[in-house]
């Protein structure tokens, strides 16, 4: 989805300071990596069936659409992440 569309999105969704709930799947072997870059966060981790993967819901007071979007392009540093 291009920034600007889901900026407007999250404008229209959310009134801030709202909590926002993001969504990743990560390798494993990055959960930790992964974890440290949510600090703050609620978090609830589901290992896949293999366990080669896991799902990471992680709840956060949020104060502003930006905010949203420097947590998704941080977390996009993590090689191979999913995000939801």
């Amino acid at each position: 989805m291009e920034n600007s569309s889901f900026k407007d999105l999250l404008d229209l969704s959310y009134q801030w300071p709202d909590y926002y709930e993001f969504k990743f799947i990560v390798k494993s072997e990055d959960l930790n990596h992964c974890l440290a870059l949510l600090p703050d966060c609620t978090v609830h981790e589901t290992p896949s069936k293999n366990g080669n993967f896991v799902s990471i819901s992680a709840r956060k007071l949020i104060n502003s659409t930006q905010e949203v979007i420097e947590i998704y392009q941080l977390m996009g540093s993590i090689k191979g992440i999913i995000s939801l």
